[in-house]
């Protein structure tokens, strides 16, 4: 089984990638950030020290974390950020092992993971390969507001935040680049998939 990592900025188009493999070939598909939401739930080892990081403001009286406002809380917080990232990643990273694991057990072909932090959570040592999705910025303003009504000085502060292009081309071993028509995007997801199979 092979394990291909999918990664790129917020907007570049990466579930769109991911539902058009999930469609036409034989993989399994893995989003780190549900891996993530799930580790979260309440009762959870995890949601546990989030709470202790946090404090009560961080869930509701469910014990349900309240995302959004942990999330404005590290955005403007670098100490908080690391913190959180400290408890949460190698939850994932381990989480995401086992379930490699036992999608290799399945007879899958191939396992593709999904995070915009593939690069900075050092998921290189688990993937054959990485792809980078690629769009250009003013695709890319234009996903976020017509799909999550972000204002342009939201998604600019959200993409300021995340790896730079040149950082992203260097650390991936494919570009994939989804700023025009679907179609052509799905001949270079084409045109990789063959490379996997020779």
């Amino acid at each position: 089984m092979k394990i291909i990592g999918i990664t790129g900025g917020v907007g570049c188009g990466k579930s769109e990638v991911l539902a058009f493999i999930e469609k036409n070939y034989d993989a399994a598909v893995v989003r780190a950030d549900e891996v993530g939401r799930d580790l979260m739930r309440p009762g959870t080892d995890c949601t546990r020290q989030i709470l202790a990081l946090f404090g009560g403001k961080a869930a509701d009286d469910s014990g349900k974390l309240d995302r959004a406002w942990i999330a404005d809380q590290i955005f403007h917080d670098p100490e908080k950020r690391d913190a959180l990232n400290a408890i949460v990643h190698p939850a994932v990273r381990r989480e995401v092992c086992r379930l490699i694991e036992q999608n290799r057990a399945c007879g899958w072909k191939y396992f593709f993971l999904e995070s915009a932090i593939l690069i900075e959570a050092d998921y290189r040592d688990i993937c054959d390969e990485i792809w980078y999705i690629y769009a250009d910025v003013p695709v890319r303003l234009e996903r976020l507001r017509a799909g999550r009504d972000y204002t342009h000085e939201k998604s600019m502060a959200v993409m300021e935040n995340q790896l730079s292009e040149e950082v992203f081309r260097n650390a991936c071993d494919a570009v994939i680049d989804n700023s025009g028509a679907f179609e052509e995007t799905a001949e270079q997801i084409e045109a990789q998939m063959k490379k996997l199979e020779t």
